[in-house]
């Protein structure tokens, strides 16, 4: 199955109020990880100590980097219409959500599935379900957390893990088959029709 693992850095946890400061992704095909994508981006405000403590990204390192809209459409070539999966998926999906619609901005088409209630369906009885407490479970390679494009790594690792456990106790690897395991209803980001600007037609 082929695939993108996502994953945001924030300046906080409110999408209404804080601002994403840090996007990655990484494309898997047929189990393995192909290539990565990772953009830092300019808030537009101080990024919070209690925030650069998580992910250790400070102000000087967003200081003239781009700004989300621009990075939404490198993010959105980059994902095409793959499935995207992330870890804790509605909060990374609702940060992205908030700055597509006050954009108007181009979007990702796949649908969002979400690695934290298959990993509980597929594997009860864990301590927790954090992606680094995952991660540890099954031994996979890992360097430090809470930096985008390696939590997307992690994630898409657990992912092909989650697929080739249902599909060795025969269940279904279809789409819509894995959106119901996932629980809520389909998600997917709303598609805008792109504006003259957004085209770099002026």
């Amino acid at each position: 199955m082929k695939f993108v693992a996502f994953d945001l850095e924030t300046t906080g946890t409110k999408p209404s109020a804080d601002m994403i400061v840090e996007v990655g992704a990484v494309l898997f095909d047929g189990g393995r990880a192909i290539k990565g994508y990772g953009a830092l981006v300019d808030p537009g405000v101080p990024i919070p100590p209690d925030a650069s403590a998580v992910n250790g990204i400070t102000d000087d390192m967003v200081r003239g980097k781009p700004k989300i809209k621009d990075v939404l459409k490198d993010f959105t070539e980059f994902c095409g219409a793959l499935p995207l999966v992330a870890h804790n998926a509605p909060f990374d999906y609702k940060f992205l959500l908030e700055d597509v619609k006050t954009h108007q901005s181009v979007a990702p088409s796949g649908v969002v599935l979400d690695t934290l209630p298959l990993a509980r369906l597929v594997f009860p009885g864990l301590a927790n379900y954090r992606l680094g407490t995952l991660v540890r479970h099954f031994g996979f390679p890992s360097g430090t957390f809470h930096r985008a494009e390696e939590d997307s790594s992690y994630c898409g690792m657990l992912f092909v893990k989650i697929l080739e456990t249902l599909e060795l106790r025969g269940e279904s690897l279809a789409e819509a088959d894995l959106v119901r395991l996932c629980g809520k209803p389909e998600t997917r980001f709303p598609q805008f029709t792109p504006r003259p600007d957004q085209l770099d037609l002026f």
